[in-house]
């Protein structure tokens, strides 16, 4: 047998297993989530605040850590977009003809988007005791924004880096400036694509627990300004499932099923806009 074909056999198996493995692992997660959790999940659960007694199996909700989730995923997914997306179109237009530098840009952003979100968190914190400030909502978006900042940019730079040169070009040859070619040609161009960055990122802050650990603080309540602490579900979860009384552990699994259902949410989005770009992609 051709040694060529044997060594696609053996890939072409240890993809399948690699597959499988993934796939059978991810699977038994959610159900695990799911087979725990679903019992626990009531419309009281979704609809209220912790009440007296509630990490001893008593009544209340996670309704204060659900909206501190969104509170504080929103913001800093705003906050990113904002930073984000000139930065992206700056790498893609105005440094077009200095790929070196948008090179070590891109490696950057890479190395900062593999750094364990503790990292962030503890700088976060770090900043924080420099500058007096106490745990609140707004220091746990400032920390996620850092965070998701590298994901949001290198996310919108692939969909920008796919835009044909010509179309650049294009713009530029009638007269348009280059700040005209970024937001009016560029960006109207890759919108469905820039939505699907951001949802990715709002889907990453929503579900990180390390980086607002130290920074955001813990509270039953829902906070009504910057400057207070917040509950998020990520962190619920985790003071939930520390518990030793059994009824509240499944609230945690239950807490965790509200969790992955919205990230499923934004997965999905995030594919419809991502299926919507290719369709519409202009090609030169």
């Amino acid at each position: 047998m051709n040694i060529k074909k044997i060594e696609e056999r053996f890939f072409r198996v240890l993809m399948f297993c690699s597959t499988v493995i993934i796939a059978t692992t991810l699977m038994l997660i959610i159900f695990s989530i799911l087979y725990k959790g679903l019992p626990s999940v009531s419309w009281e659960m979704l609809t209220s605040t912790p009440k007296g007694g509630f990490y001893f199996g008593k009544g209340g909700g996670v309704l204060n850590a659900i909206i501190g989730s969104l509170y504080l995923s929103l913001g800093a997914t705003f906050l990113a977009f904002l930073f984000g997306l000139p930065l992206a179109l700056y790498m893609n237009v105005h440094l077009i003809k200095h790929q070196k530098l948008v090179n070590g840009i891109r490696f950057v952003l890479d190395l900062l988007w593999g750094v364990p979100s503790i990292v962030y968190g503890a700088f976060g914190f770090t900043i924080m005791i420099f500058f007096g400030i106490r745990a609140s909502l707004l220091a746990g978006i400032i920390t996620v924004t850092l965070f998701i900042i590298p994901i949001m940019v290198r996310g919108m730079d692939e969909v920008l880096k796919s835009v044909p040169r010509g179309l650049l070009e294009s713009s530029l040859s009638l007269g348009s400036t280059q700040a005209e070619t970024s937001y009016r040609v560029y960006l109207k161009q890759c919108i469905p694509g820039v939505i699907t960055a951001i949802l990715l990122s709002f889907g990453r802050a929503i579900g990180d627990a390390a980086s607002i650990l130290f920074t955001t603080g813990y509270t039953d309540y829902i906070p009504t300004s910057l400057n207070q602490p917040t509950a998020t579900l990520p962190l619920a979860i985790f003071f939930q499932l520390s518990s030793p009384i059994v009824e509240v552990q499944n609230r945690a699994y239950a807490s965790a099923v509200i969790l992955v259902t919205i990230i499923l949410i934004i997965s999905i989005l995030a594919r419809v806009f991502s299926s919507k770009f290719h369709k519409n992609k202009i090609n030169f």
